[in-house]
Formats: C-alpha cells, sequence, structure tokens
C-alpha cells in the first residue's frame, strides 16, 4: 500500500512538474517573479524558489540544470508542497555564469551556496546534491557543516581517496568536454544490467546532454574536481545526518558502500534497478527523501 501511495504522489508531483516546465517555471505566473540570479564573487547564479517551511536547497549533476533534475523528475514541485524549495544552476551550468578557467570551480561551487544562503538571509538549509552536485554537497560537509541541517547525497559520495585512475579519467573527460564529447562519461555511467551502447548511441547521448550547452565551461568544471577531494578522515567526523540513494544498477553503489563503511550515521537508502540517469526520476527517491527531511526538523537542529 505505501509503494502504491508513493507512486500515486510521484505522478501527481511528475504532472505539475511537466505542467509548471511547459509554463517556463515551477508555480507559473508566480514562480517567474522567483526566477533569480544573485552575484556569486563575480559570477552570476540563476536560483529559483517555491514553498514555504524549512528550507531546501537542491544542486542538480554535471551537464544537467534545474529544469532537468528537479522540475521534470517531480522533485522539486514535491518538496514545495512542505518546504521553502530553492534549486540554483551551479556555476558552468544553465542559466548561471560559465567561467572557461579551472579556477572559477572546485570549492566556489560550494561557496555559491553559502553566498546563496546569506543572500537569502537562511542561516541553516537542508542540502541536497546529486552526482555532480553531491560531490559538491560532501565537500561543504567538511568546510562549512554550520550551515547545514541534513544533508543528501544522490548518485555520488564524495570524491574521495584521489587516484592516478582518477586523474586519467578526468584529463580524458575533459579533453573530450573540449571538443563537445561525452563519450568515456557515458561510458562509464551505462546501466550495468544493459549491453554497452552503440556509437550512434554514444554520438546521440553526446549530442543530447550537451545542446545549447558551453562544453569549455564544463571541461573547466570536469578539471577542477580534485579540487573537491575529501578525505574519508573528514566525512567520518561529520555530525551532520547523512542521507544517501543511490540505485542498485549504478557504479557508484561500491562507493557508498565503501562510505557506510567509515561513517556509520550515514542513512543509506538503494534503489532496485534503477541506474545513475534513472534513480532520481523513481518513486523511491522522493519518498526517501521526505521521510528523512520529516525526520530532522530544522527546529531540532544544533
Amino acid at each position: 500500500m505505501r509503494g502504491i501511495t508513493s507512486r500515486r504522489r510521484l505522478l501527481a508531483a511528475s504532472a505539475m512538474g511537466a505542467a509548471w516546465s511547459a509554463m517556463g517555471w515551477p508555480g507559473g505566473a508566480r514562480a517567474a517573479e522567483e526566477n533569480r540570479s544573485f552575484d556569486s564573487a563575480g559570477v552570476k547564479i540563476r536560483y529559483i524558489e517555491a514553498g514555504q517551511g524549512d528550507p531546501v536547497i537542491l544542486l542538480h549533476g554535471y551537464t544537467d540544470d534545474i529544469q532537468g533534475q528537479w522540475v521534470r523528475t517531480g522533485i522539486f514541485p514535491a518538496l514545495a508542497r512542505g518546504y521553502r524549495t530553492i534549486a540554483l544552476d551551479a556555476r558552468g551550468h544553465g542559466l548561471s555564469g560559465k567561467p572557461h578557467d579551472r579556477s572559477a570551480y572546485g570549492p566556489e561551487m560550494g561557496y555559491d551556496i553559502t553566498r546563496l544562503m546569506d543572500h537569502l538571509s537562511i542561516t541553516k538549509a537542508h542540502i541536497v546534491g546529486y552526482s555532480m552536485g553531491a560531490h559538491v554537497v560532501a565537500q561543504l560537509l567538511t568546510t562549512r557543516p554550520e550551515r547545514f541541517v541534513t544533508a543528501t547525497l544522490g548518485g555520488a559520495s564524495g570524491r574521495r581517496n584521489w587516484s592516478e585512475e582518477d586523474q586519467k579519467r578526468v584529463d580524458t573527460e575533459s579533453a573530450e568536454m573540449d571538443e563537445g564529447l561525452l563519450t568515456s562519461q557515458i561510458l562509464r555511467l551505462w546501466p550495468r544490467d544493459q549491453p554497452p551502447p552503440t556509437e550512434a548511441q554514444l554520438r546521440e547521448r553526446s549530442a543530447q546532454a550537451l545542446a545549447g550547452k558551453d562544453p569549455k565551461a564544463l571541461a573547466a568544471v570536469r578539471r577542477s574536481n580534485p579540487d573537491q577531494v575529501v578525505t574519508e578522515a573528514q566525512m567520518r567526523a561529520v555530525t551532520v545526518p547523512v542521507l544517501g540513494i543511490v540505485g542498485t544498477n549504478d557504479p557508484y553503489l561500491k562507493d557508498f558502500e565503501r562510505l557506510k563503511a567509515v561513517m556509520p550515521q550515514l542513512e543509506l537508502v538503494t534503489i532496485p534497478g534503477a541506474s545513475h540517469g534513472t534513480a532520481p526520476g523513481r518513486p523511491e527517491f522522493i519518498a526517501a527523501l521526505e521521510a528523512f527531511l520529516k525526520a530532522h526538523p530544522a527546529a531540532r537542529a544544533g
């Protein structure tokens, strides 16, 4: 019965998300007024907000944006029914500024969040990141933990134990991105239960993911990955309640399992059959997130 209820709620949220998306912004005309931006140390950061209650801040994954990660999946409208929900386009993405220098990214992507909180006079908030956004959140937990009531790591659990192999991957993927390609990343995150993609599928996926985007800015984002590294000792010391959500067909699942071994307080939810790309659209994702937020209201924090 609980599963049926969750699916009905997600279908309703997804329908609302589709309607909001069709109108351009969540909440129709009112939300057009909520489509805002602010200056974050010289870089324009675009954000939207809707709803009332404890603040929840959402940061999307690499090459994605507010619409693709949060609105079309129904997550933004679902949360906005009970929370002051704020989503931002990360620098280098969406309608935010797009510097081409590596130094403009790394930790600065996390500081955009705390600067946005200052801009909105928010002392503490729940923070939710998916994929790249989760890596940003993990670093924030080690640098600005006092600003967060809870943290949710979706699809990724922090850039830990950086290796030569990690650096080679970043070098390869950033070089490909300079050419407007996502080949290596697509192969790395391809669902484990599916046959390898064809050349035609790789070209199609790259074209879809990068349509209308700035490959040079995205390459700089990728090159800054080593600047977001955290250690397992730092994550072990985190006292903020942390939720991890990952699909069982996501190659990052093993990273969550390793983090759980050194961070017992991590609440780990796995979504059966979900891949890195499909997990946010599954009803289990929003159900787990809402249950976690409800269990840790801001009034109880600190």
